[in-house]
């Protein structure tokens, strides 16, 4: 298959929030409530947000198959000088195990990278199948953090790095 991979500015705004409701259920569902998912998603995929988001310093990527997007990816530099931040990396199911997540998570090291990063961070939930997928191209646990995220929720997550 043929992917392509493009940034996306605020006219994408529309296809990002279709594909987090695509694929964050699939994602999520087991081992997040229905209540919880709708919060996060209102709270971190609203349309000011992204907006917010893609007017500062966060870049999102979107990978295609054709004239379909099947996923995308976010990230931002950190206040640690050559540390960037995977914020959002999300592939439709049906394109999982096909390459196309690694394309896209080799797309983001290979923009940090010439942006002057030497580490990629991203926080994963523990009970994420996806911290396999992340073990398997370098990354390493680096802490644990339960974060607060408001109306009585929390992310309990790892910390990841890989050195680029």
């Amino acid at each position: 298959m043929m992917y392509q991979i493009t940034q996306a500015g605020i006219q994408h705004i529309p296809v990002i929030q279709k594909l987090t409701h695509e694929i964050w259920p699939a994602t999520y569902l087991s081992i997040l409530s229905q209540e919880q998912l709708d919060y996060m998603i209102a709270m971190m995929y609203n349309t000011e947000e992204l907006n917010r988001q893609l007017n500062s310093d966060h870049t999102f990527l979107l990978i295609w198959d054709g004239d379909k997007a099947i996923g995308f990816a976010g990230y931002n530099p950190k206040e640690e000088t050559g540390i960037y931040k995977l914020n959002k990396i999300y592939l439709h199911p049906g394109y999982q195990g096909k390459g196309a997540g690694k394309l896209l998570l080799n797309a983001v090291i290979d923009q940090v990278k010439t942006a002057g990063a030497n580490v990629l961070e991203l926080n994963v939930n523990k009970y994420n199948k996806a911290r396999f997928f992340y073990e398997k191209i370098g990354f390493e646990i680096y802490e644990e953090k339960d974060i607060d995220i408001g109306n009585g929720y929390w992310m309990n997550d790892f910390v990841m790095r890989k050195v680029l």
